[in-house]
């Protein structure tokens, strides 16, 4: 009897900038997707537990450097940043 492979892992890279990577003291970190996260605004209430900056409404996610809404999939591999408002003058 063969033994299986073992499942490849589901990670993506994110991003912090701004604001939100100085309250949370990262820049960037690899998460494992936990089983059935499958979008943006999962991630983002994932991460928020750890990261409360991350609930904030005004905190704006992208995947692969788009824009994206909370319901933009995601996938193993991709890129996703979080970031809050800049004001400019």
């Amino acid at each position: 009897m063969r033994a299986s492979a073992p499942a490849m892992l589901a990670t993506v890279r994110v991003l912090y900038f701004a604001a939100a990577r100085e309250k949370i003291g990262l820049a960037e970190e690899e998460i494992e997707l936990p089983a059935g996260l499958r979008t943006l605004g999962a991630l983002r209430s994932h991460l928020a537990v750890r990261h409360p900056v991350l609930g904030e409404p005004a905190v704006r996610g992208a995947v692969n450097q788009e824009f994206a809404g909370p319901d933009t999939v995601i996938s193993a591999g991709d890129e996703i940043a979080f970031f809050p408002p800049t004001t400019g003058g």
